[in-house]
């Protein structure tokens, strides 16, 4: 018998609703964290094992979007951004997503808040100018207001920042940044790559789950229990104090 899939975050927040009027008790952690890292391992996006990654760390897990690659996951994936975002509670006029990879994230989430209620416009960069038609290199929506960029990870921030320039550039001012998943573990130095940003560019950062969420996952999940001693290892070595928990 196939295990129940995890069911997609209800999304009944109305457009008359600001997203930030919504409050909830600061030491509860929302059901979706959990039922988003289910879905992953799910869609095998989230696996354990023995991977060695970009940066040369050997990482007992690997979490690769790319492979949320059919129209039901890319539904549910939107609706996990959109109750992250409704979380959070950042109010945005306009969505952006770096190219490549952030062309389905975004547009997926635009979807979902749409069927929530709230209709945003979403753009996305051009890797290279275009030189006929209507030009420029922003695809899609202009970009005004407060502008969110969305994404899966935050690895050097090399796509941030690329992207908050150009959001500036065009007489905009960039909100925040929202990622799937923050493995709260060091970048260069002692502070994570999402606190490298936070630093450096002065812009909020909100995931819809994190390292932490992956643990509190462990700890209730008796078949994935055995995972916990590797990522805990691994978490010594190289997360960051807030990964503790």
């Amino acid at each position: 018998m196939m295990a129940p899939q995890p069911a997609a975050p209800a999304l009944m927040f109305p457009a008359t609703i600001p997203l930030a009027a919504r409050t909830k008790p600061a030491t509860m952690t929302p059901a979706y964290r959990i039922d988003f890292l289910r879905f992953a391992l799910e869609r095998r996006v989230l696996c354990f094992g023995d991977f060695t990654l970009k940066s040369g760390r050997r990482s007992p897990y690997f979490f690769n979007a790319g492979l949320f690659n059919d129209g039901e996951s890319l539904m549910r994936l939107g609706e996990y951004y959109a109750a992250a975002l409704h979380d959070w509670g950042l109010a945005v006029d306009t969505l952006f997503g770096p190219a490549y990879k952030g062309i389905p994230l975004v547009s997926t989430l635009a979807v979902a808040l749409a069927r929530a209620g709230r209709n945003l416009a979403w753009s996305s960069n051009r890797k290279e100018a275009k030189d006929h038609g209507e030009g420029g290199v922003v695809l899609g929506a202009p970009l005004v207001g407060r502008v969110l960029i969305v994404d899966d990870v935050i690895s050097a921030g090399t796509s941030v920042r690329a992207s908050v320039e150009l959001i500036r550039a065009h007489g905009a001012e960039p909100a925040g940044v929202l990622i799937a998943l923050d493995r709260q573990e060091r970048g260069q130095a002692e502070a994570s790559a999402v606190e490298e940003v936070q630093a450096s560019l002065g812009l909020p950062v909100f995931a819809i789950a994190r390292l932490q969420d992956l643990f509190d996952l462990l700890a209730s999940t008796e078949e994935l229990a055995g995972h916990r001693p590797a990522l805990e290892s691994y978490r010594e070595r190289y997360g960051v104090a807030t990964a503790a928990g």
